[in-house]
């Protein structure tokens, strides 16, 4: 019987699978830290296969690089022994809900999500901390202090003195910066699904680095749009400069139709019109077809048989402008004349315009690349909806509006079934939003929402009304979001689900660094302070198997048994758990008999040897299809 691994997923492993397959001479062995043999990659062959000239060294060659690039890419690809531990009292429909709050680490929570949600996202929408020159409380393990730093960037010497006047603008916050995100962008893309789309909301402090960067990733041919978003609809005269009122969204396809790629491409969903006639259309001749508008019927370029003459009702004879030529033939223009496409002006004796009719254009208006507040939104709006939940206290200085999320969710998709992921969940728009949108349109959207529990300080009005955490405030925000969304209607609520250290013990992922008088004293694999619903949501990382379907618990032959999707009887389940002692032949056939997808028990969880041995035996003659695994 296997065991599950209970690790996020070591993705440099995978790419050298990858690469094994298709270039094996450049795979060879090395000795690992452990001593044991591993695969690694020789670099030097595989360049000489891609390219025949070898890319490296001081040859020049356009590309985004800063001091700990590299070291985010490892991050990147680097498994965790962490898990997510559910917490019921902290939820709001636990049982039913569909939407996830994780709290913790972003980029952690993004490593834990990536075998059940791979590929599986449609829309990321995020607003990461703006670049300000200040510290992250998102220290990754490549994080180094000041010093160090300056030391390799060649901005101090080797006795402190400083080299460069400026730290700021040669570059330290902008490497800083660039390296919490990269890794946290690659992960990002790993879980859209491939006609999925995301959009950043960025300053103009980075968004020319943060552009770059998404070109890397998601590639240039998938860059859609930079969006200016009016954040502010008041001068600030006090400015050094110019009065700031804009920030930018950048948006980004998996798969872009501009890639090539049109089958599982991103496709933008159109605005509504709305009721009222667009501008430039009217009925001047009562025309059946509806309103239309109508456009210049010359063309730049052309033959002499596109120079004929036309003749007006009133009589007047007209050719095209001088150096313009008419856009269509002769035969076609009479064609036009018979279907009543062809505009003469009231009177009869205008140039000729082609009739554009509302009703045969698209159904909807394609958005513009600028969005103005009073269309959107803005922060100060954000500011006001954040009061009015909180009894007129401003937790936060800028949050964004929510008419600007759910425009974004509008435009992403046609669809009313989704994923919506936001690591960056701040005030928890994003995913107020979502439940607002459904509430709107009867869709069901899920949202993942992720926040980091940052302390508040001390003398803050949130610290002072109880909260402890930033993640306090977004997790009260969906609490009332719910209460006022019908709350009990499917697609409100969320579970909570918080980071923290593996189940696991240590000898269970470092067997070699435990002597013999010291594994006496862990027999057990599991830690002490551990819930078996700890457990079970560990097996679910670990097995890809989603975070939001339903749990039910039943008792069967005196043990607690866990039902993931499972019908009332408990049978087609996803998955089926025992995490008790002394599991019985008896227990082993019963859960058989559920003809689960999947099982799993505790390793040391067997009454004897004997039952141990058989579990395998026992499923594969009365559920053959069932996997069957231990932690």
């Amino acid at each position: 019987m296997d065991k599950l691994k209970m690790h996020s997923p070591d993705l440099s492993q995978d790419n050298i699978s990858k690469i094994t397959a298709l270039f094996p001479n450049c795979v060879t062995e090395v000795k690992g830290d452990n001593g044991n043999v591993k695969l690694a990659i020789d670099f030097d062959q595989l360049k000489q296969e891609l390219s025949d000239s070898i890319v490296e060294g001081p040859q020049e060659r356009y590309h985004l690089n800063w001091p700990g690039k590299r070291e985010a890419l490892l991050t990147a690809n680097a498994p965790i022994a962490k898990t997510l531990r559910p917490c019921r009292e902290e939820s709001v429909n636990f049982d039913t809900t569909e939407n996830l709050f994780i709290e913790g680490d972003n980029l952690e929570a993004l490593k834990l999500l990536q075998e059940t949600y791979l590929d599986k996202v449609k829309v990321i929408y995020i607003d990461p901390p703006y670049n300000t020159g200040n510290d992250y409380v998102y220290e990754d393990n490549f994080y180094e202090d000041n010093e160090l730093y300056l030391h390799r960037s060649n901005q101090v010497d080797n006795e402190g003195r400083q080299l460069q006047t400026n730290t700021k603008s040669n570059g330290r916050f902008h490497s800083d910066w660039l390296t919490m995100m990269f890794s946290r962008i690659k992960i990002a893309h790993r879980l859209l699904r491939d006609d999925g789309v995301i959009f950043i909301s960025i300053d103009d402090n980075e968004s020319h680095n943060l552009k770059k960067l998404c070109d890397e990733v998601f590639g240039e041919n998938n860059f859609i749009s930079n969006i200016v978003w009016q954040k502010k609809f008041s001068r600030a005269n006090d400015a050094s400069y110019f009065s700031t009122m804009h920030d930018h969204i950048l948006c980004y396809a998996k798969n872009s139709k501009l890639n090539g790629n049109t089958s599982s491409s991103w496709e933008l969903n159109l605005l509504p019109r709305g009721d009222e006639t667009p501008s430039g259309y009217s009925n001047l001749d009562d025309d059946p077809r509806g309103v239309w508008t109508s456009v210049v019927l010359s063309a730049k370029s052309g033959t002499d048989k596109l120079k004929y003459k036309i003749t007006t009702p009133s009589g007047r004879e007209c050719f095209p402008p001088d150096g313009r030529f008419w856009g269509v033939n002769s035969d076609k223009f009479e064609k036009l004349v018979s279907d009543n496409r062809i505009w003469f002006g009231k009177n009869g004796d205008g140039t000729p315009r082609l009739k554009t009719f509302l009703s045969e254009v698209q159904n909807g208006l394609r958005p513009n690349s600028i969005w103005f507040h009073d269309q959107v939104g803005h922060n100060q709006e954000g500011r006001q909806e954040v009061k009015k939940i909180f009894n007129d206290k401003a937790y936060f200085d800028s949050p964004k509006p929510m008419r600007l999320i759910k425009t974004i969710l509008s435009i992403a998709s046609s669809e009313k079934d989704y994923i919506v992921l936001d690591f960056f969940a701040g005030s928890g728009t994003t995913a107020h939003a979502v439940m607002k949108l459904n509430e709107e349109d009867g869709g069901n959207r899920k949202f993942i929402t992720v926040q980091i529990p940052e302390p508040l300080p001390e003398k803050s009005d949130a610290y002072n009304n109880g909260y402890k955490f930033i993640s306090d405030i977004t997790k009260d925000r969906l609490r009332i979001a719910t209460n006022e969304i019908q709350g009990e209607r499917i697609g409100t609520g969320f579970r909570v689900l918080k980071i923290d250290t593996s189940n696991m013990t240590d000898v269970f992922y470092r067997p070699d660094q435990i002597n013999q008088t010291d594994m006496f004293a862990q027999v057990e694999n599991i830690k002490i302070d551990r819930t078996d619903e700890d457990l079970l949501f560990q097996v679910l990382l670990d097995w890809g198997v989603g975070l939001t379907l339903p749990i039910s618990k039943q008792q069967l032959v005196s043990k607690d048994v866990f039902f993931v999707n499972a019908d009332e009887d408990g049978e087609g389940a996803d998955l089926i758990a025992c995490f008790g002692k002394d599991i019985s032949n008896e227990l082993i056939k019963t859960l058989a008999e559920k003809q689960p997808l999947r099982v799993v028990f505790r390793d040391d969880g067997f009454a004897n040897d004997s039952v141990k041995i058989n579990v395998e035996q026992i499923f594969k003659q009365i559920s053959p299809m069932t996997d069957v695994k231990s932690i």
